[in-house]
């Protein structure tokens, strides 16, 4: 079955958006990319910092709230609903609930022929990164390097710490029926 939706679960900082703008480059057919950042920049500033929508802690913590959810699990049946009306779509998430996470976006994309990768990136690495960055809370690449992954089944693995993007993407890109 032609692959419909490429999901890349992977910490902060761990090079998933590089990586969806490289398979974009190398993918023969159009692909839209979506990202969980466009989500958050999108929610109305009421969500930003309370109690049910996204809190960014100090310490590089993330809490979510029940209207955080609501708004998520509408995105996700957005880009499921993309995907059935025909488009390729590359989605570059960070499951901050482990399993639950990929098992919500399962459910939104049922009966799509999803690949499933892990973007992987040493702990340090990605700190590092995310200094570099400037826009994130110090520790939150640290602090989801591992976590994002737990009780996550993947069909690809890729590792970022010293492979750039671009291969990464070309591996990912093989993958892809």
């Amino acid at each position: 079955m032609t692959t419909q939706v490429i999901i890349l679960n992977g910490g902060s900082s761990a090079g998933k958006s590089g990586i969806a703008r490289c398979l974009q480059a190398v993918l023969p057919d159009p692909w839209l990319a979506f990202g969980i950042d466009s989500l958050v920049d999108a929610l109305p500033a009421k969500l930003q910092g309370a109690d049910d929508g996204i809190e960014f802690a100090a310490d590089g913590g993330v809490r979510v709230g029940a209207d955080f959810r609501a708004l998520e699990a509408a995105w996700m049946e957005g880009v499921a609903a993309t995907a059935r009306a025909g488009a390729r779509v590359v989605v570059d998430d960070v499951f901050l609930g482990g399993a639950a996470s990929q098992q919500r976006w399962r459910k939104a994309l049922d009966g799509l022929s999803v690949l499933w990768v892990g973007v992987r990136c040493a702990p340090e690495v990605a700190a590092a990164r995310e200094i570099a960055r400037g826009d994130r809370a110090p520790g939150m690449a640290a602090a989801q390097a591992a976590l994002v992954h737990e009780g996550v089944s993947y069909d690809l693995e890729v590792d970022t710490t010293r492979t750039e993007a671009l291969v990464c993407a070309r591996a990912i890109a093989a993958r892809v029926g």
